[in-house]
């Protein structure tokens, strides 16, 4: 007989997916002196709270596959069939305020250009 799995409650809307290994080969690559790492810095940007309790998941995976060169590649779990290419020094600010609006019911996937 399989256990039954447990339920554990969550805020989240939805979950964007960033490259462990893109954040990893720019040491950084954002924010104000170019060292902080994308999912750190949208986690900051949009006010979100640890774990479970934030009302929009930022997880660092391992990676994607998709390799672009001097960017990090990340997905939108609410629009997963369009992947994005955050170039290094990217505004963070901007991303965020994009999918923010996806959050709140926006029209549209996000467009990464």
């Amino acid at each position: 007989m399989a256990p039954q799995l447990k339920r554990v409650p969550s805020a989240w809307t939805g979950a964007v997916l960033v490259c462990g290994k893109c954040s990893k080969k720019l040491d950084g690559g954002f924010g104000k002196k170019g060292r902080a790492p994308l999912a750190r810095m949208l986690r900051k940007i949009m006010g979100l709270k640890k774990g479970r309790k934030a009302t929009l998941g930022v997880v660092e995976t391992r990676c994607l596959g998709l390799c672009p060169r001097d960017a990090v590649a990340m997905i939108d779990g609410r629009a997963p069939g369009t992947w994005l290419v955050v170039p290094r020094g990217a505004d963070v600010v901007e991303l965020a305020a994009r999918l923010e609006q996806e959050r709140s019911g926006g029209a549209g996937p996000v467009d990464a250009s």
